[in-house]
């Protein structure tokens, strides 16, 4: 088991001796362990009977301390789990924690001595995905996405993950990613499980990034709808196209730090002597996030281009409404002037036999002799006049 750990990317090279060294008095143990009893000394979900993904009311999801590769004991508490490891010098503790409160963080990190700015970010949520470096130990943040079919939306988690010589502790904001399955996992490979605590972060991150699957199936299917409604001129297909945009830059802010994180990792390599079978599983995972963050950059370019296309057939549809609309204006306007035009040549013959038939005693025309004959000709001379003054002009 020691020469194992000799091979540690994360320098888990210090011996029993040196790691007790490192550990707290006796007397600070006790009182740590007295805070933990206190505010989170829990049972673990399995033993309370409920879904260790889904812990109500308690942060200790899971605790456990190997040996060799295999689980010799299952704590209940933060201070059972402490004074286990304490006991058995070439073992490593995992705690898996769900939304713990300040002080049981606080309880770690008296024991663990973890860094308190490190502290701070497990504390809050909303994280970004890094890898920082204290001392001896790693506080890495990953993002955890999963594809929800009924609603066509990616929802994301959040892990921290504090990786000593001898210890991890997972501290999850959400219910994804679901690291029992990655307990179960590593427990049924003493060989992997024994390589340390650097391998129980490769199996958290490989479960994160293979979780990136489904998620990049879902939204490869949400484009190809997208691309059949723009194209059937859907009025809503904007709206989806903007809120598609916004889950896929969301996807890239959550894969693409893992390229600088694996980076990060693979450049320890030779100067922490990592297990070679370690180096090409960490490579294997970083080949697929590598295929993932190119993938989603490939969904923003296409979703960029579908919102042009999107708009330029928006525009086109609005252009052949205009066009529509004046070509209908035009007609209007047409009808207009042969209806005034027709108008007009009808109003003078009116106008003419409207004077000619007040009957007032002292209109000279009312006795002449030629007085019908001439207002009949005076009516058609004006209408002809009009209708060819009207044609000339293109109304009729």
């Amino acid at each position: 088991m020691s020469d194992l750990r000799l091979r540690s990317f994360r320098a888990f090279s210090r011996t029993p001796s040196l790691r007790a060294a490192a550990r707290k008095s006796a007397a600070a143990r006790k009182h740590a362990a007295a805070a933990a009893a206190a505010t989170g000394a829990l049972e673990p979900a399995e033993k309370q009977g409920r879904d260790p993904q889904k812990p109500k009311g308690h942060s200790v999801v899971d605790s456990a301390i190997y040996c060799d590769g295999r689980r010799v004991s299952s704590p209940v508490s933060l201070a059972e789990t402490y004074g286990a490891l304490h006991e058995a010098p070439h073992s490593l503790a995992w705690i898996g924690l769900y939304r713990p409160d300040r002080r049981e963080l606080a309880s770690l990190a008296d024991e663990f001595d973890l860094h308190e700015l490190a502290i701070e970010d497990a504390n809050e949520a909303h994280q970004r995905p890094k890898l920082e470096r204290y001392g001896d130990t790693l506080f890495v943040v990953l993002k955890a996405a999963r594809y929800r079919d009924a609603t066509e939306q990616v929802e994301f988690g959040e892990v921290h993950v504090f990786v000593g010589p001898d210890f991890v502790v997972t501290v999850r904001h959400a219910e994804a990613p679901n690291l029992a399955a990655v307990r179960r996992r590593v427990e049924r490979d003493p060989e992997l499980l024994s390589r340390g605590a650097e391998a129980v972060l490769y199996a958290i991150m490989d479960k994160v990034v293979d979780g990136y699957a489904p998620v990049v199936a879902g939204l490869e299917n949400d484009i190809d709808e997208i691309e059949t409604e723009v194209f059937r001129g859907d009025p809503k297909v904007s709206r989806r196209i903007y809120e598609l945009s916004r889950e896929v830059i969301e996807f890239q802010r959550a894969t693409r730090p893992l390229i600088g994180i694996l980076e990060q990792l693979r450049g320890g390599f030779e100067k922490y002597g990592v297990d070679e079978e370690l180096q090409r599983s960490l490579r294997d995972v970083a080949d697929h996030v590598t295929e993932v963050v190119e993938k989603v950059d490939g969904f923003r370019e296409l979703l960029r281009d579908i919102l042009t296309v999107n708009a330029t057939l928006v525009a086109q549809q609005q252009n052949e409404e205009m066009k529509s609309l004046t070509i209908a204006s035009s007609e209007q306007n047409e009808e207009v002037k042969r209806i005034s035009a027709w108008a007009a040549i009808l109003f003078a013959p009116t106008l003419i036999g409207t004077v000619y038939g007040m009957n007032f005693d002292n209109m000279p025309e009312l006795h002449w002799q030629l007085g019908y004959p001439f207002a009949i000709g005076l009516m058609a001379l004006v209408c002809v006049g009009l209708h060819q003054i009207f044609k000339r002009r293109g109304w009729l």
